[in-house]
């Protein structure tokens, strides 16, 4: 069954959305991970819980030990044993330009050498009322390869970091398929990777510049 691809995937945006807005940073930041304290530790510690949706059951890990360099705020494994590292993002619709970072192109690739890991995104977008309420507005859950790439881009930062390009911009794109994805990441890496040399040489040539005019000056 595609979790992705059918009625259930409301139903479960629902129980995660009341998941993700339990954390009382999303109203002390209003735009911080809402998710802070639905986690799972990824070693020993674990806390789930159950959380079944018709038929369909879940165990959900919740553990506000977790490591922020985690690549989950929070996660759950269903009954057919995958598991669903769950990135959640808010996103105030009064803002003008948010671009969020997602994860590391190198942790993703090691990520999804399994082929029933998940890496999902789930974006809460809100606005703040004149009394200082939140009001949410929209909710979306996907796996981070049925975002279309017209929505995305690559930040310099370690190995490059995929981001949303601007997070009042998401398309989904059901018909994506993880391996088309994954080489569409590959293709914009053969170009990404060229550029980031072409600036560290630059920035090489900058500084040989630099010493020569300091090794000139006097003590």
């Amino acid at each position: 069954m595609n979790l992705f691809k059918s009625r259930l995937s409301f139903l479960i945006i629902r129980s995660l959305l009341l998941l993700s807005i339990s954390s009382p940073c999303i109203a002390e930041s209003g735009t911080g991970a809402s998710g802070d304290t639905l986690t799972k530790t990824g070693k020993e510690g674990y806390s789930p819980f159950n959380l079944q949706t018709g038929s369909y059951r879940f165990t959900v890990f919740d553990d506000s030990s977790f490591s922020r360099r985690s690549l989950e705020d929070f996660a759950f494994i269903d009954n057919e044993d995958n598991y669903y590292a769950v990135d959640c993002k808010t996103h105030n619709v009064d803002t003008v330009f948010n671009m969020p970072n997602l994860i590391s192109v190198e942790r993703l690739a090691h990520f999804y050498e399994v082929n029933n890991n998940y890496f999902t995104v789930l974006i809460n977008s809100y606005s703040v009322s004149s009394e200082g309420k939140l009001i949410f507005k929209e909710c979306i859950f996907s796996p981070i390869e049925m975002l279309d790439w017209n929505c995305l881009t690559i930040g310099a930062l370690g190995w490059g970091q995929i981001q949303i390009a601007n997070a009042s911009r998401i398309d989904i794109d059901e018909t994506s398929t993880r391996k088309k994805w994954m080489l569409k990441l590959c293709d914009y890496l053969d170009i990404f990777y060229p550029k980031e040399i072409s600036k560290i040489t630059h920035r090489i040539d900058r500084f040989k510049k630099v010493r020569e005019f300091w090794e000139s000056q006097p003590d």
